[in-house]
């Protein structure tokens, strides 16, 4: 598959290898029972004259008969003619009809043939420059080759460089536009659901205002919005409402846009109001209705978990919401986590389900009106608890002045009792005996 650029060395000058690849082919036409005039002494007098790209056109021509060459020398017959392209000024001349050829089966390996065509064309996507957008045609081949032969996982790996690779063609939004719808195609085809729905979301994407309400836009719209309806784990419908040709269905398609309306923002009741209004469009439309039914509900339990301000869900609220058995409950609260829409546990003893992450499906004024209620809840319940600590506080800082004063008290009682004790200790003077003599 396409990677790093190559190099292709082949020995000989550009006459002595065109007059051998001409009489190869020319070998290759006998054995297929082709008699029919010489390739080899037809271009031999044009290159006597020097006229390259002439003796090229007959070669490339004639190279459809390459696709019956044996398998073991195939890619060495095909290398030779890249070679021989190579040395003129208009790859794009003869590069899309060699991509032509190595696109349909080849008949001379019915097994390892997509295998050989795609060894091909990858040396010719790898040996053009990365800016020369030839190399979307080539591109384009391969996507052609892999979706016949069913082997998507070949590309897989390559299709994070598409974004540069796209920057370096500089392809306009038409040809981006077919680019991207083949593998999604491809993709689809392998069941790859996400690469495919990736895809078609970009295609639809490189669709200006100007063109929303064209019919291949109307086309793709819906094929977008089917795509992101079946898709098992595809819950987030805001990436297709923002797009100008998806609001254009309002207007063409009005009751696909009512159906999406619901999946991106309504609940089951809604749904079903839908389904009784509309009888047995669903199943006009190729939907599936058990695929509906289930995403509907998980994204109905996903609204209840985000707009349940006491984080925590009874059964019996989700089983009437989710129109459900009670004993069913459990199975579809593991499933919408399972789906990363909401984080929590399950709390059977309380026959609750205990919310610790959920998130909006979509963020309006209903949104912002839930979320001021929570933050009123929330700084209601701190001022609560800042009051408790505030009174606390002041209670604590009470007792202590008290204390203080205790103490200071006592001390103060102390240090006199302690005066009065030392005065009265103190021994009376002695007496002087005089005499009356």
């Amino acid at each position: 598959m396409p990677g790093s650029t190559n190099t292709l060395l082949i020995e000989g000058s550009f006459e002595e290898l065109s007059d051998e690849l001409a009489h190869y082919i020319d070998e290759n036409r006998k054995r297929q029972g082709d008699d029919g005039a010489s390739l080899q002494a037809d271009i031999t007098p044009i290159l006597e004259q020097g006229q390259k790209d002439e003796a090229l056109k007959k070669l490339v021509t004639g190279s459809a008969v390459l696709n019956a060459a044996p398998e073991k020398e195939f890619i060495a017959a095909y290398n030779l003619l890249v070679h021989l392209v190579r040395q003129s000024p208009n790859l794009d001349k003869f590069l899309p009809k060699i991509c032509q050829n190595l696109s349909v089966p080849i008949t001379s390996s019915p097994l390892n043939g997509p295998g050989l065509a795609l060894s091909v064309l990858t040396t010719i996507f790898n040996i053009l420059p990365a800016d020369n957008d030839t190399r979307y045609h080539v591109f384009m081949a391969i996507l052609r080759v892999v979706r016949g032969s069913s082997s998507f996982d070949a590309l897989k790996s390559q299709l994070k460089n598409m974004d540069l690779w796209v920057e370096q063609w500089e392809t306009d939004e038409e040809d981006q536009r077919k680019l991207y719808l083949s593998i999604a195609e491809v993709a689809e085809e392998a069941s790859e659901d996400e690469q495919a729905y990736l895809y078609l979301l970009r295609a639809l994407r490189t669709v200006s205002a100007e063109e929303a309400s064209s019919d291949e836009a109307r086309m793709l719209s819906i094929r977008a919005l089917q795509a992101a309806l079946l898709h098992s784990s595809h819950f987030d419908f805001q990436d297709l409402t923002a797009l100008d040709s998806i609001q254009a269905l309002r207007k063409s398609d009005a009751v696909y846009f009512e159906l999406l309306e619901i999946f991106n923002a309504e609940l089951l009741d809604d749904y079903n109001d839908f389904t009784d209004e509309h009888n047995g469009w669903i199943e006009e439309q190729g939907l599936d209705t058990s695929v509906l039914y289930r995403k509907m509900r998980l994204l109905t339990l996903a609204s209840l978990a985000a707009s349940t301000q006491s984080r925590s869900l009874p059964y019996q609220q989700i089983s009437r919401a989710l129109q459900i058995p009670f004993e069913d409950v459990e199975m579809w609260v593991i499933d919408v986590v399972r789906a990363g829409l909401v984080e929590g546990k399950l709390s059977q003893l309380n026959q609750t389900f205990l919310i610790h992450r959920s998130t909006y499906r979509v963020f309006g004024e209903k949104q912002w009106t839930e979320v001021q209620g929570r933050l009123d809840t929330w700084r209601s319940s701190l001022e609560g608890v800042l009051g408790v600590v505030r009174q606390e506080r002041e209670k604590a800082i009470r007792e202590k002045e008290r204390e203080v004063k205790e103490l200071e008290s006592r001390m103060n009682g102390a240090g006199s009792g302690a005066g009065m004790g030392a005065a009265g200790a103190r021994r009376p003077p002695r007496e002087i005996d005089m005499g009356a003599d």
